[in-house]
């Protein structure tokens, strides 16, 4: 519940002050870590799973922990307090839907393994879902706090980042509940790629639940109170691939017949022998086709709105522009680098403080953050994406680096210009230019009195959306920003 309850916090708390105390934990979830080619937790979880099970799941995990409160608060409601039963393994589901995961990794098909991955549901749910609510209570704690002569709270902006998004992280809170509501850790031992991961590996976990036939009585209620649904009192057997090591079945058993113990590595439920003595080859075929599977895809990935200006002056009706180029954050590098990486966690999005990153919502890159400028800008003292993305997607910048970087470059647009349009002065893009790349010239040289227009220098534009955000045309901006494949600094 410790890690469960910090991890929602670090998606909730919009100023970015608990990301300094907390964000290791989101360095610690599995899948972001392999992207990040964070050797040192990778190597720690997976030592961990082999000494002690699939803790990972059951205590690191947001998801995991998230569908262990729904299945506990499923269980109040029907007041049974055993509601589980021995299932066998869905092996084709689990390691069809693997193989897919993986594929998709290999082939940069990152709104597919976002749609996936455990720790990017959990946060996108946060996100999209109870972050509004709990910006909505904050406002109130605000209003209130306003009437007493207090600045203890301020408002924040609660608003839709995208509809497209939104959508999924509804489904998906649907989907998870039903499953946990119904049948605990369904969705752990069924549909995880992370887990089904784990699962392999905890196969062969040093530590792990063992029943005592001396001891057990078959009285079953081990099998009825496991949430993984991977205890078979019939046979005393206990399938190590989908035990989460919850500890459930050790509190549960009178008879201390469950004990938590170093036990023989003998592996899952397995089929019995035949008269020869011989195994059915079935099972050691699958193992060494999903220890390939797992070698193929480490080395794969090895190998790979808020209307305000900063939240000032008020700005209405600002719509985007039809980017040829789509724009990522600095830090991202470029946008293969951020499609290889990301998993759309929206962990950057939600500590953004101008609003500028919201999820895409092109096919591709689906849910992965990118840039738009109608809320605000991006501010070049601002690193804080950079500061939390665990999986490495956005590396780690400092504010100098940040003012170099150029991630794209303003387009003027003649028609939309005041200047011209309206006949008055203007000059509001080249007196809030950060790197003063945009100079007022005549629009007509030969005519002092003509009205001047806006010149970019794209050399010395980083691409951070000040002009574009400020430009007071409406209903689309007289300059805007195109976004660059590759970023490079100037």
């Amino acid at each position: 519940m410790v890690f469960f309850i910090c991890i929602t916090l670090l998606f909730l708390d919009f100023t970015g002050t608990l990301h300094g105390w907390l964000g290791w934990m989101a360095k610690l979830q599995f899948l972001p870590a392999v992207l990040a080619l964070n050797v040192g937790v990778v190597v720690l979880l997976v030592a961990l799973t082999l000494l002690f099970g699939r803790v990972y799941c059951s205590v690191i995990c947001p998801l995991g922990v998230f569908q262990d409160v729904v299945s506990w608060l499923s269980g109040k409601r029907k007041k049974k307090k055993y509601r589980f039963s021995y299932t066998p393994e869905k092996r084709w589901l689990r390691y069809g839907v693997f193989v897919l995961f993986v594929v998709a990794l290999i082939a940069g098909v990152g709104s597919f393994v976002a749609l996936l991955a455990p720790y990017s549901a959990y946060g996108r749910m946060v996100q999209n879902l109870f972050a509004p609510l709990y910006g909505w209570a904050n406002n109130v704690l605000a209003y209130a706090a306003e009437r007493a002569e207090s600045y203890a709270f301020y408002e924040t902006d609660v608003w839709m980042r995208s509809l497209p998004t939104f959508v999924v992280a509804a489904l998906t809170l649907v989907l998870l509940v039903v499953l946990a509501w119904r049948g605990g850790r369904t969705y752990c031992n069924s549909v995880c790629p992370v887990g089904t991961l784990l699962g392999f590996l905890s196969r062969f976990a040093w530590f792990r639940p063992v029943i005592d036939t001396e001891k057990c009585t078959s009285c079953r209620l081990c099998e009825r109170k496991c949430k993984a649904s991977c205890i078979d009192v019939a046979s005393h057997t206990v399938d190590y691939s989908r035990c989460v090591a919850c500890m459930d079945c050790v509190d549960t058993c009178r008879h201390g017949a469950v004990k938590y113990v170093h036990a023989k590595p003998a592996g899952a439920v397995v089929a019995a022998a035949d008269k020869d003595g011989n195994r059915p080859a079935d099972a050691m075929r699958r193992s060494f086709l999903t220890g390939a599977g797992v070698a193929v895809s480490m080395a794969a990935m090895k190998a790979q709105e808020k209307k305000v200006d900063g939240g000032l002056a008020v700005i209405l009706d600002k719509k985007a522009p039809r980017r040829a180029t789509p724009i990522v954050p600095p830090g991202a590098q470029s946008l293969r680098h951020m499609a290889q990486h990301c998993t759309a966690c929206q962990l950057c999005v939600s500590v953004c403080p101008t609003g500028v990153l919201r999820p895409s919502t092109d096919l591709k890159t689906l849910m992965q953050p990118e840039s738009s400028y109608e809320r605000g800008y991006c501010r070049p003292e601002c690193t804080k994406c950079s500061e939390v993305c665990p999986a490495g997607a956005i590396l780690k910048i400092t504010p100098a680096d940040k003012s170099a970087i150029q991630i794209g470059h303003a387009v003027w647009v003649k028609e939309n210009c005041i200047p011209l349009t309206d006949g008055v002065e203007c000059g509001n893009c080249a007196r809030h230019c950060p790197t003063e790349a945009i100079t007022m010239v005549l629009s007509n040289p030969a005519d002092d009195r003509s009205p001047k227009i806006p010149v970019v220098d794209t050399e010395r534009c980083i691409g951070c959306g000040a002009c574009e955000n400020l430009c007071p045309s409406r209903p689309f901006s007289a300059i805007y920003v195109e976004g660059h494949e590759r970023h490079r600094m100037i």
